[in-house]
C-alpha cells in the first residue's frame, strides 16, 4: 500500500444499492506527478479512480471515494513526466500467464454448454440465398454445415462468406449472378471460394478443408489456442460416442467470450493474485490503437464517416482483414461500429440487389436496428477508457455478444483505438 493519508469526510454517508453502509474516505497523495490513480480492495481493484489535483498545491492530489465499513488495502500509482503509464514487471507478467493457464487447462469445454438452449446447422445442399436468410433470421453471424452423404459436419458458412459474395457480385466479370443465388449451394460456393483462393491440388481440384472443432472434454486452453492460432470467432462442440467419429452430435458453439466469462467469475474473487489485472490497458499497449502524432504504426487504423458507401466499408473490412471498424464524425468522435456480423441485416427486403455503391454505411446500420432488440442495440457498441483497468475489460468483453471495446477519449468519445476477444487472449496466453 502507498504512502497517503485516509481521513474520513464527515457529516456525508451513503447507502449502495445492496443495502451497505457507505462512508466518504478522502484519499490523499502529497508526492506530485502528471497524473495519479487509486485503486482498492473497496472496489475490488477493478477500477483505476484518477485524483484531482488540489489548487494552489501542484504536488497534491486528492479524491473521496465511498468505501464499506471495514479494512481495506489500497494502491495509488503516480504517472511522472518520464513515464508513459503504470508498469508492470516482466515476471509479474509471467507469473498471471502462469495462472490463467493453469486455470484453463484445468477446465473443459463442456463448462461452457449452457442448461438450455440451441444450435443452428445448415445442410451444405441449400441453396446460399436461403442461408443467408436464415442467418439473418435467427440473429447469427454463423452456422456450421452439414453433409447428409458424409454423414458428418464438414465447415462453417458465415458473415465473411456473404461479403465475399456481395463483392463478387459488385464485380462486372463476376461469374455470379443475383439470380444464381437462388440455386447456387452452399457446397458449390465453398468450391468456387477454394479456386478464388487458390486452394487446389496438383490435378486443379480443390483442397478439401478439415472442419476445426473441440470436443466436450478438451481444455479451455486448447480450445482457446484453436481459435486463436485458426483465425476463427466459433468453433463447434462436436461430441461423437463411436470411436470412428460417426454419429456426431453437435453441443454449442465454443467463443472466447464464454471462455472469458469462465475467467473471469473465478479470477474477480482475488485479482489481487493477478497483478496485470489491475493495469489499466495503455499501460500494456493492449488492442489497436490510433498513432499520435509523430508515431509510426504498422497496423494502420481504419475509421469509417457514416456517408462511405458500403461497398467502402465491406472491402476495407476484408484488405485490413479486421471484423469492425469504428464509425465516426468530423472529429472523430464515436456514432457506431460496422462489423462483418452486420452484412446478414442486407437479407431484410432483400436489400442485398441494391447498388452497394449507392447504400451507405448508416442506410445499412439502419436495416438491421430496426429490427433488433434495445438491448441488442446497446451491447453492438461498447466503449471503454485508457485507464480502465484489464480485468474491468474482461468482464465487458465476457458479456454475450460483445466482441470488441473501441477506446474513447473520456468527454469528448474521440476514438483513441479499439481492443478485441482475440487481443486480450493473445496478451494472457502469452
Amino acid at each position: 500500500m502507498s504512502a497517503s493519508d485516509m481521513n474520513p469526510a464527515r457529516d456525508a454517508g451513503g447507502v449502495n444499492t445492496g443495502g451497505t453502509v457507505l462512508f466518504p474516505i478522502q484519499f490523499t497523495w502529497p508526492h506530485g506527478g502528471r497524473s495519479v490513480f487509486l485503486s482498492g480492495s473497496f472496489n475490488r481493484w477493478t477500477e483505476l479512480v484518477l485524483m484531482s489535483q488540489v489548487e494552489g498545491s501542484p504536488n497534491v492530489f486528492q479524491v473521496v471515494c465511498a468505501v464499506p465499513h471495514g479494512c481495506h488495502e489500497h494502491r495509488i500509482s503516480a504517472v511522472t513526466l518520464n513515464q508513459a503509464m503504470p508498469r508492470i514487471l516482466e515476471e509479474d507478467v509471467q507469473a498471471s500467464r502462469h495462472q490463467i493457464s493453469v486455470f484453463l487447462a484445468a477446465h473443459t469445454a463442456y463448462e461452457l454448454l449452457p442448461e438450455s438452449g440451441k444450435v443452428v446447422a445448415l445442410d451444405v445442399d441449400l441453396p446460399v440465398k436461403q442461408a443467408f436468410h436464415i442467418l439473418a433470421e435467427q440473429g447469427i453471424p454463423m452456422a456450421p454445415l452439414w453433409d447428409f452423404y458424409k454423414g458428418k459436419f464438414v465447415g462453417v458458412i458465415s458473415a465473411s462468406d456473404f461479403i465475399l459474395i456481395l463483392r463478387e457480385l459488385g464485380n462486372h466479370g463476376s461469374n455470379l449472378t443475383e439470380e444464381e443465388l437462388e440455386t447456387h449451394t452452399i457446397s458449390a460456393w465453398k468450391e468456387g471460394k477454394a479456386y478464388m483462393n487458390g486452394q487446389v491440388d496438383g490435378h486443379g481440384r480443390p483442397i478439401p478443408r478439415h472442419l476445426i472443432s473441440a470436443g466436450p472434454h478438451d481444455n479451455l486452453k486448447d480450445v482457446a489456442l484453436k481459435i486463436l492460432q485458426n483465425g476463427v470467432a466459433i468453433i463447434p462442440v462436436i461430441h461423437s460416442s463411436s470411436e470412428d467419429g460417426s454419429f456426431p452430435q453437435l453441443l454449442h458453439l465454443a467463443a472466447l467470450s464464454g471462455i472469458l466469462k469462465c475467467m473471469c467469475k473465478y479470477f474477480k474473487h482475488c485479482p489481487g493474485s493477478l497483478p496485470i489485472l489491475q493495469l489499466p490497458i495503455y499501460a500494456i499497449h493492449l488492442g489497436t490503437w490510433v498513432p499520435r502524432i509523430g508515431e509510426s504504426s504498422s497496423r494502420p487504423f481504419a475509421m469509417l464517416r457514416p456517408t462511405t458507401s458500403l461497398i467502402s466499408a465491406l472491402n476495407l473490412l476484408v484488405q485490413a482483414q479486421v471484423s469492425s471498424i469504428p464509425i465516426v464524425d468530423d472529429n472523430d468522435s464515436l456514432l457506431d461500429i460496422y462489423c462483418r456480423s452486420d452484412i446478414t441485416a442486407l437479407a431484410k427486403g432483400r436489400a442485398y440487389t441494391h447498388n452497394l455503391n449507392e447504400m451507405t454505411v448508416y442506410q445499412a446500420l439502419q436495416l438491421g436496428q430496426d429490427s433488433s432488440s434495445p438491448y441488442e442495440r446497446s451491447q453492438r457498441c461498447q466503449m471503454c477508457l485508457r485507464t480502465d483497468a484489464l480485468l474491468k475489460v474482461m468482464e465487458q468483453l465476457a458479456n454475450p455478444g460483445v466482441r470488441r471495446l473501441v477506446i474513447v477519449e473520456a468527454g469528448s468519445n474521440r476514438v483513441e483505438g479499439i481492443i478485441s476477444l482475440t487481443d486480450v487472449f493473445r496478451f494472457l496466453l502469452g
